[in-house]
């Protein structure tokens, strides 16, 4: 009888375009491909914490498409930042119930960037909502997150894709980035110029980690989509389920990772 593997899931940040990952881990555990360890960055440490909780992919979308997100958050009087995360904490303890890294059913990381060290920090154990809010805070829309003596800020800053918690620990490394840029015939204005260049300093970002990747999966196109394009929350989701099942197919060694008593079972 085959022992189960330790299965290390990476997943990148990316705004709204992480939704993808939510796909991705459908179509994985629909295989038998349950992770033992998540990492995440920004908008991946949210899924990442949704799903380690316990919630199944779909059931998290429907969160993300009902939850008007910008109604938690509240102006920043300061000049580091528009808006507070603060108050998006209130939805974090709604859905999770609880701010303790131990009580998740699926051990999870996840990144964040001190600002003022210049160092990526790593969270994986005691209060779970700040390091959340801490690994996806924009630097410049959001003030930076406090912890003890660290003003800390989005994780994709240094590391959009935290495969290194996971070395040492899985037998095998699946990374997830939600941000290949399609080819661009026509950069209009200077918001897409913008845009572009951030999301490639990202993506290079993510590809200096791939080679640590036993699987490196990154659904097509998504950084066409703009980081807080929620309407197109359902396509996104679709895009990161089919591109993976295609994969899957495409690559059957991945099917080695599959725990056969996982296969269409809730987490």
């Amino acid at each position: 009888m085959k022992s189960k593997m330790n299965v290390g899931l990476a997943l990148s940040g990316g705004g709204v375009r992480g939704i993808a990952h939510l796909g991705v881990i459908k179509a994985l555990n629909e295989v038998g491909i349950v992770p033992t360890k998540v990492s995440g960055t920004s908008a991946g440490a949210i899924a990442g914490a949704m799903y380690c909780q316990g919630y199944l992919p779909e059931e998290i979308l429907q969160i993300i498409v009902d939850t008007n997100y910008f109604k938690f958050m509240r102006p920043a009087i300061s000049l580091t930042g528009f808006f507070k995360m603060d108050s998006v904490g209130n939805l974090f303890r709604l859905y999770l119930g609880h701010d303790d890294f131990a009580q998740l059913k699926i051990p999870l990381t996840v990144a964040a960037t001190d600002i003022k060290k210049g160092k990526v920090r790593y969270y994986s154990e005691g209060e779970l909502i700040r390091p959340i809010m801490a690994s996806s805070c924009i630097p410049g829309m959001f003030d930076p997150v406090v912890i003890g003596k660290r003003f800390l800020v989005d994780g994709g800053v240094l590391n959009n894709m935290p495969v290194e918690p996971l070395e040492g620990f899985s037998d095998s490394i699946i990374g997830v980035n939600c941000n290949q840029l399609p080819e661009e015939t026509n950069i209009g204005n200077m918001k897409k110029l913008i845009e572009r260049s951030v999301i490639m300093a990202m993506n290079y970002n993510a590809y200096s980690r791939k080679y640590k990747c036993d699987f490196f999966l990154e659904p097509p196109g998504l950084g066409k989509y703009g980081v807080f394009d929620i309407k197109k929350a359902p396509e996104l989701f679709l895009i990161g389920y089919d591109y993976t099942l295609k994969f899957i197919e495409e690559n059957p060694a991945i099917l080695e990772l599959a725990d056969e008593s996982a296969k269409s079972l809730d987490v």
